[in-house]
């Protein structure tokens, strides 16, 4: 279970093999995950973070075979959500008296949850804890990264940084550092980890990214809570962050929809082949709603220029499927995205209409007034979907 990092610092997680889905079923995790937990052995031993509720007597039994458990020092939690405070409920009627350094909001978190009032200590930004041997822990808190109570940690002289859920991945390994991985899976992870998690708090970590830059620390390595740890180079996802932050998109347009009999299907297509007549150079995707990870699909929104949505009429409205991916859309507060609407319809053709105003509540500029289609698509109303693909191509 323990496993060396540096010095005195070891990882005592969890690699989650079998996850699925997180956050409920918010968000999709096709290679699994990790719950990283760190323990430092300095003339005072610390444990930051823990792991998630279901394996949260399993933690507890590693930890003790590691280490006597009254020898424990202090806590560190830089989050308060349960997948990495599972363990403190049970960890802490070994040790009830231990400190917990936290922030005052994950004071309120970890009450709310767990209805406990353990020894909490709350720090803010650049407390310092001494750990023995010339350490210390610096604290930075990281509130909206993505809650309003998280924070990182800083062990000086050794020169890592815990920085809790920036920087991480749902990614499960045995090889626990990023040179050890694939790096086509890595990257992949890591940027649909931003672009479903922390897109919404892109100003903020714009200015944290500075912040952190200003304190002027060295960081040979960044142990995050989720994935693997950076040692090799660990600024370039630092670095990475800081572009993806930055209303970040590729020379892409994604097309995405859904369908009832196949009309809009075929929109969607006549489209896509507009846009690749117009622009050879574009990456164009498409996605069926119904048969996509919603979590991968705004992904590619998040790596795009444009998005083009449709949907068929129905009950006056549009699929409930389209419904939910505009309101996800909205809550990742995209910026500087454009976008369209099309869709068929055989009666009353308020689709477009209502995909156009979500986009426009969404924050995404409209290209036009979007293609409505009456029935299915003949050669001709295909022909018109492909000038339609070649007219946003060229907006």
């Amino acid at each position: 279970m323990k496993k060396h990092i540096k010095n005195n610092v070891y990882w005592v997680g969890k690699v989650d093999w079998e996850l699925r889905d997180f956050h409920g079923y918010e968000y999709s995790t096709h290679k699994g995950s990790t719950y990283n937990a760190y323990l430092i052995q300095e003339e005072k031993t610390v444990l930051i973070d823990t792991v998630w509720l279901p394996f949260a007597e399993e933690f507890v039994e590693n930890l003790a075979g590691e280490i006597d458990l009254r020898d424990i020092d202090y806590i560190v939690i830089n989050h308060g959500e349960v997948d990495h405070s599972g363990a403190l409920p049970i960890l802490m009627e070994h040790i009830p008296d231990t400190p917990i350094y936290c922030t005052a909001n994950a004071v309120k978190s970890l009450q709310g949850q767990y209805h406990k009032d353990w020894n909490f200590r709350v720090v803010k930004t650049g407390d310092k804890l001494d750990i023995g041997n010339g350490k210390e822990l610096v604290f930075v808190e990281m509130a909206m990264l993505h809650w309003p109570d998280s924070m990182a940690a800083y062990l000086t002289k050794d020169n890592i940084l815990f920085s809790n859920d920036a920087f991480g991945q749902h990614y499960a390994t045995e090889k626990l550092y990023n040179d050890l991985v694939d790096q086509c899976e890595l990257f992949a992870e890591a940027m649909k980890y931003y672009a479903n998690i922390l897109t919404p708090f892109s100003a903020i970590l714009r200015k944290k990214l500075d912040e952190i830059t200003a304190l002027n620390l060295p960081i040979d390595i960044i142990a995050t809570s989720h994935g693997v740890i950076w040692r090799d180079n660990p600024l370039q996802i630092v670095e990475k962050y800081a572009q993806w932050a930055n209303d970040y998109q590729e020379n892409q347009i994604t097309v995405v929809y859904d369908t009832m009999w196949n009309g809009t299907k075929m929109l969607a297509e006549r489209i896509v082949e507009g846009i690749g007549l117009a622009d050879p150079d574009v990456t164009v995707r498409s996605y069926n709603l119904s048969k996509s990870d919603v979590n991968d699909v705004i992904t590619e929104v998040f790596r795009s220029k444009a998005v083009v949505i449709g949907s068929p009429t129905i009950n006056n409205g549009i699929l409930h499927s389209v419904a939910g991916f505009l309101h996800m859309v909205k809550q990742m507060k995209f910026k500087k995205k454009k976008a369209a609407a099309f869709g068929c319809y055989g009666w009353s053709g308020e689709s477009v209409k209502i995909i156009n105003e979500s986009l426009q509540d969404a924050g995404l500029e409209l290209l036009n007034e979007g293609f409505r289609q009456l029935w299915n698509p003949d050669l001709d109303a295909q022909e018109a979907a492909v000038e339609f693909g070649k007219a946003i191509a060229r907006a």
